[in-house]
């Protein structure tokens, strides 16, 4: 199998323009970008989580089975953030 040239990507275009269609891919890139941007922010804040942890340890929170934290939305994309529940570290044993 060799490289792909010109005529591939364009004969690839067009049949992605005809499988999905010319008003639903504005959409698609859209719902693409804002996904990518959510794991860009996710990534950057797993980061700092690890150098916050190898830091010096902050106060534990009073109740630690309800951390609660807000994933932070892209700029200009309020709709996304939300409040989340994370798992606790506890596993059950029987």
């Amino acid at each position: 199998m060799g490289r792909l040239g010109p005529t591939e990507i364009i004969l690839i275009l067009v049949v992605i323009v005809l499988l999905f269609g010319a008003k639903k891919l504005p959409d698609m890139a859209r719902s693409l970008g804002k996904s990518a941007r959510i794991l860009k922010s996710e990534a950057k804040a797993m980061k700092s989580e690890g150098k916050d942890d190898t830091a010096a340890p902050a106060d534990p929170p009073s109740d630690p089975a309800v951390q609660k934290r807000t994933i932070q939305a892209a700029p200009g994309d309020v709709t996304s953030s939300r409040p989340v529940t994370e798992p606790t570290d506890r596993t059950t044993q029987r």
